[in-house]
């Protein structure tokens, strides 16, 4: 269900749009603001029906959309005051597929949010709130990879699966640890 626009300003979300004319020479032409608004809506449900976007990537479809960044703001907050955006949530489930479906560490998820326009301080919540297991995933993940590079000697086999490690964002000594136990068991 989409939401009910607000009425605004005549100046929010006014773009002039430059006209040129066969001449050479240019005139602004208006938009109504009503319609960039529901454009811009439009496009943003749209793409909130294919994925979940952080509000940062949502106040930038409404800029694309040609809204200006007064009225985006308030676009934004119905939408939050509605559930349509949810940065807490968001980034919830962005952790729980980094660390179910990609084995990731720490180290690799917070940059994933950053990119995708989570605050800070949301960021470092929903850090705090994982697991500390590392060490756990990291060794399941290690396992998992040293059967394949058991024709290797011992130290190619480590630096390859310390190299793996690392990409998945685990620390170094973690990384380590695991690809160590990982290869004594073999």
């Amino acid at each position: 269900m989409a939401p009910e626009p607000k009425a605004q300003r005549p100046s929010e979300g006014r773009r002039p749009a430059d006209v040129s004319t066969d001449d050479g020479a240019s005139g602004a032409e208006a938009v109504d603001p009503g319609e960039v608004r529901d454009a811009a809506e439009a496009s943003l449900l749209r793409k909130l029906h294919t994925r979940q976007l952080s509000v940062s990537e949502s106040r930038g479809v409404l800029l694309a959309a040609g809204m200006t960044g007064g009225a985006a703001d308030e676009l934004l907050d119905q939408f939050e005051r509605l559930g349509y955006l949810d940065d807490l949530s968001l980034s919830q489930q962005l952790v729980r597929a980094a660390v179910e479906r990609k084995g990731q560490g720490r180290q690799a998820i917070s940059p994933l949010l950053t990119r995708r326009g989570i605050p800070r301080d949301v960021v470092d919540t929903v850090l705090s709130e994982m697991p500390d297991d590392d060490l756990e995933r990291a060794l399941d993940f290690a396992r998992t990879k040293a059967r394949s590079l058991g024709a290797r000697d011992r130290e190619t086999a480590l630096r390859r699966l310390l190299g793996q490690l690392a990409r998945r964002g685990y620390p170094s000594s973690v990384s380590m640890t695991a690809a160590r136990q990982a290869l004594d068991e073999l």
